[in-house]
């Protein structure tokens, strides 16, 4: 296996770790905010941030993907760079998959507390936020690598 395929498979392991991650966390903020909105429909704006957050990861996979596919041809066969990109791409697809999950279920907490009383609605964005700062980390190291 030459350095080019171990940089592909190391950014579509990226891509899919951070996409899950996503798909995972949107769903706990998805029925979370279902549920909020059955009981009162006005609470929309109040939680539709809340309901999104985790959806970031599964767009910093992305977004390292594509900015680290055009350097392919600079690995070409050479396989330490080939695992140098792999490296890159596999830290944050972890990280990116783990703090999505973590932040649909801080989020969902936080809607579900916007559904039982709103007032400070805003300050709930902090919890879930403050998960996904581990996540930007891990996107800013994937670009510097």
């Amino acid at each position: 296996m030459d350095g080019r395929a171990i940089g592909i498979i190391g950014l579509a392991l990226c891509m899919i770790l951070c996409g899950a991650g996503s798909a995972y966390g949107l769903y706990k903020t998805g029925a979370a905010a279902a549920g909020v909105m059955a009981e009162d429909g006005k609470k929309f704006s109040k939680i539709i941030v809340l309901a999104l957050l985790p959806a970031t990861q599964g767009i910093y996979g992305f977004v390292l993907a594509v900015m680290k596919i055009s350097a392919l041809p600079a690995v070409g066969a050479a396989v330490s760079a080939g695992w140098g990109l792999f490296g890159a791409a596999i830290a944050l697809g972890i990280t990116g998959m783990a703090s999505a999950i973590l932040q649909g279920k801080t989020a969902a907490s936080c809607i579900y507390a916007i559904g039982k009383n709103s007032a400070g609605s805003g300050k709930y964005v902090l919890f879930p936020a403050m998960v996904e700062f581990y996540a930007i980390l891990a996107l800013v190291l994937g670009i510097m690598m």
